[in-house]
């Protein structure tokens, strides 16, 4: 099965452009780099309320905490926020108070995305960026690879992905003469 392409840096900036020019950018920056900061899949994104990421004072969480029905393998996990995705999910809800029980994220009707949808408004993002190999899963991997080439034991990187084995991590990580190259001049 093709994986989902790793992103570059110039091809995140392409796309953190297009989502300025378009449609509900404030709602698409925040998803994308939410993505692509957390390793979260689209559906968990897709899932998550106003609650699961602010505390009851209003301050951004540190870390998700997404329950059984919010995850692929209906176990529940932590994701941890780093300042980056933080200040994204701050920037965002700045522009819209919420209760704490509604959908992070919503359609143009106002309804909560389904794990589908989702996968088709980063699909249409990513094409109509010109990347075309791009798919919904293109940031979890970006964010696995990246982490693995900055030196990530890949045991650590299986636990901040909730993936309960290494060998599904690893699958993520891509390889380029690059990295290996790098690599070989460590010796």
């Amino acid at each position: 099965m093709k994986q989902a392409q790793v992103l570059s840096e110039r091809d995140i900036k392409t796309v953190l452009n297009h989502i300025s020019k378009s449609a509900f950018p404030a709602r698409n920056r925040c998803m994308f780099l939410l993505a692509l900061y957390s390793g979260m899949r689209v559906g968990e994104i897709a899932a998550l309320d106003v609650g699961d990421v602010i505390d009851t004072n209003g301050k951004i969480r540190d870390q998700i905490l997404l329950r059984a029905h919010q995850t692929k393998g209906n176990k529940a996990r932590s994701v941890l926020l780093n300042a980056n995705a933080r200040d994204e999910i701050q920037r965002y809800l700045r522009r819209d108070e919420r209760e704490r029980h509604k959908p992070l994220f919503t359609s143009k009707a106002g309804l909560r995305f389904s794990p589908n949808s989702l996968v088709q408004v980063f699909g249409r993002i990513y094409r109509a960026s010109g990347i075309d190999l791009a798919t919904s899963h293109s940031t979890r991997r970006t964010f696995i690879t990246t982490l693995a080439h900055k030196g990530v034991n890949v045991r650590v990187l299986a636990a901040i992905s909730g993936h309960a084995s290494i060998a599904t991590t690893q699958r993520y990580i891509d390889l380029n003469e690059n990295v290996m190259r790098a690599a070989v001049e460590l010796m």
